[in-house]
Parts: structure tokens; C-alpha cells; sequence
């Protein structure tokens, strides 16, 4: 992704959160300089990969295959130093658009419809140890209630509604068609380089053609 793509995405989410009363700390409005210097007196920004982040996941085509996140709080496990067994991000999501097929081995997360319209989910149990889908039905949580789906139905949750993601359940995600869906996660401890296991080998991080200046960093830049 070229940079200037990211700088323009960065500042509509600034604006999109803020049309949805949603705040972010201070760090989040940092320049890149201002933001390495503050390194300093809160190292767990960087330690934790806190902050802004995207991704088209190797795409090249962020509208169709991708996600924008930032990450409000996270600890690492087993850290004595950052012990926190909890993580939570703030995501957006536009029309139709893909966060491929994934599961997580550790990691528990709850993902929340905050507003904008429906988030659609597809949801298959993982098969064994393999990296591979299962063909049995699917009990999943939504909000306390125990559902049962048919591996690979879609499972449309509305804005105040969330699914409870479990370990090795496989799930793709994606706004229906015509909305930006403001999502919220609330999660274990969060591991983007090990704990994530798509279904096709992707990158998680966007390689980044640096055309201009960076408006604010990523985490993927620290």
C-alpha cells in the first residue's frame, strides 16, 4: 500500500470515530516524531503494539480484502512487566469488505457490531490440528446465547450485538453491502505474529511504498 493511501484512510477513520462519539486516547493524535519521543515515558505503546494499524493482508486491494484497526490497550503473555490478560481494538470495516479467513489458537475474543449497519460473519470449526475447515455444525455465542450454524452460513450480528469468538474457530468477516461498520473486540492478550492462522498463508502487516511522509505511524512502523 502506498503510504498516501494510508495517511488519506487514517485521517477518514479520525473523522469516522469521531461522527461516532467514539474517542481515542491522546497517542492516537501524535505525530511520528511527537510519537518516538513519547516512547520514552510509555514504553508499553511501543512494547504492545498500541495504536494505528491497517491492513490488505498481500491483497493489493484494500477495499476488497482488508481492515483498519487501532489497538486501545494489550498486554504480552507470560510478561511480568506488562501483565495485562487482556486486549481491546476499535475496527473499521467498509462495504463488502473481506478480513479473510482466520482463527486464533489462544486467543478468546468477543466482536462487537458497534454501529453502522450489520457485520457478517462466516464461521467453520477448525478440523484437528490441521490448517484446514471442518464440516460439522458451528455453537457459537451471541451475546450469552448458545446458536448453532451450518459451517460456513452467514451469521449477521446488528449494531449493540457481538459474537464470542473461541480458539480455533475459523471466521471471516465483513460489512454488508452499502454500510462502514464501526466494530469493537474485546479479546485475550493479542498476538499478531504468532497467534494468527489463516486459512491461505497471508501477511498481516502491509508492505508499504513510502510515496510521502507518514501522518501518523503504524504499528507495523514501530
Amino acid at each position: 500500500m502506498k503510504r498516501s493511501f494510508i495517511n488519506r484512510t487514517i485521517k477518514e477513520a479520525e473523522d469516522f470515530f469521531a461522527a461516532n462519539n467514539f474517542r481515542l486516547p491522546k497517542f492516537a493524535s501524535l505525530t511520528p516524531g511527537q510519537l518516538r519521543d513519547h516512547f520514552n515515558s510509555a514504553p508499553e505503546i511501543l512494547d504492545c503494539k498500541l495504536g494505528w494499524d491497517m491492513t490488505d493482508f498481500g491483497s493489493g486491494d484494500f477495499l476488497k480484502v482488508g481492515l483498519f484497526l487501532f489497538t486501545l490497550r494489550n498486554g504480552i503473555l507470560n510478561s511480568d512487566k506488562y501483565p495485562k490478560g487482556y486486549a481491546e481494538k476499535i475496527m473499521i470495516s467498509r462495504s463488502r469488505q473481506v478480513c479473510p479467513m482466520h482463527c486464533h489458537e489462544l486467543k478468546r475474543e468477543d466482536i462487537i457490531c458497534r454501529g453502522g449497519g450489520n457485520l457478517i460473519f462466516r464461521l467453520f470449526n477448525r478440523k484437528g490440528t490441521e490448517n484446514a475447515l471442518d464440516d460439522t455444525p458451528v455453537h457459537v455465542s451471541l451475546d450469552g446465547e448458545t446458536i448453532t450454524v451450518r459451517p460456513g452460513e452467514e451469521v449477521v450480528i446488528s449494531p449493540g450485538e457481538s459474537l464470542t469468538l473461541t480458539p480455533n474457530l475459523y471466521h471471516e468477516f465483513y460489512a454488508e453491502e452499502g454500510s462502514t461498520v464501526l466494530i469493537g473486540e474485546v479479546s485475550a492478550v493479542n498476538d499478531d505474529v504468532t497467534d494468527n492462522l489463516f486459512l491461505k498463508s497471508l501477511p498481516r502487516f502491509p508492505a508499504v511504498v513510502e510515496d510521502e511522509p507518514p501522518y501518523r505511524l503504524l504499528v507495523s512502523d514501530y
